[in-house]
């Protein structure tokens, strides 16, 4: 009855049967508990320490009848602990996370150097294109970016989340960034509030272009070894994380000679 459930929180098939046998018979003996379910003897003890490790279950030492020892008797605890055993798992998987977010470059960069192809990560959705651009924070032991950014567009759809996440934690960091900005009306008007934070205006150095000569709905941001793309389209937002030295050592010249002729 339960089985599908526990299973979903993360036990085993034998984990899952114990518990529900133990939720539905209450104190229970190995040997009582075996005459229940499908499992051996042996299985059944491994199973009642993992779950009571999992503080899922107890063990009570209680005399039966005449025997001088005691016997084992096993109690469910109260279905709550299922809760906090959620918690726990939780807690794991985002240290697993973060574990795997800080050795994710080695892991592709040694998958491209064997493959001799370029990572490649493509991502949808508003949350996706966050990742993308997240990234650039995450995965930058230089601490430079190098940008073109269509900020007229990013606005419509990140500015709450720029001003509230990005913005901060890139300032935090203390990860500089040079970019490039169409000058639409509504880019220089945010611009011009987001410079006036002292820390931006030493980490963020801009050159506007005229919008109606060079027009573009992306964020490229270049970085790392990596050139991520964005793009800011009504009909779909996608992101694409590629990290190839070749394509980066491209990019950023490309960038640097837009950006010294221009800055002249």
């Amino acid at each position: 009855m339960y089985k599908d459930i526990l299973t979903q929180l993360g036990l085993s098939n034998s984990e899952s049967i114990i518990y529900e046998c133990l939720l539905k018979n209450g104190q229970s003996t190995v040997g009582e508990i075996i005459k229940k379910t499908p499992l051996k003897r042996g299985v059944a003890y491994n199973i009642l320490a993992n779950l009571a490790k999992k503080d899922l279950i107890l063990e009570r030492k209680i005399k039966v009848g005449g025997r001088k020892e005691k016997v084992a008797h096993f109690i469910p605890n109260h279905p709550e602990k299922l809760r906090g055993y959620l918690e726990n798992k939780k807690n794991l998987l985002d240290k697993v996370e973060n574990t795997l977010n800080a050795n994710l470059p080695s892991l592709v960069s040694d998958f491209n150097l064997v493959s001799g192809k370029p990572g490649v990560r493509f991502f949808e959705g508003i949350e996706g294109v966050k990742k993308v651009i997240s990234d650039t924070l995450i995965n930058n032991a230089k601490k430079e970016i190098l940008a073109f950014s269509d900020v007229g567009s990013y606005i419509k759809y990140l500015k709450t989340w720029n001003t509230n996440y990005y913005a901060p934690k890139r300032r935090e960091l203390n990860i500089s960034e040079k970019v490039i900005i169409p000058d639409k009306p509504a880019a220089l008007d945010y611009m011009n509030d987001y410079i006036k934070n002292p820390q931006s205006d030493k980490l963020t150095d801009i050159l506007f272009i005229n919008h109606k000569l060079y027009t573009f709905k992306t964020e490229i941001n270049i970085y790392e070894n990596k050139v991520s793309f964005v793009t800011f389209s009504q009909k779909a937002h996608i992101g694409v994380i590629v990290e190839n030295e070749e394509i980066f050592n491209t990019l950023s010249a490309l960038f640097n000679l837009i950006w010294e002729t221009k800055k002249k």
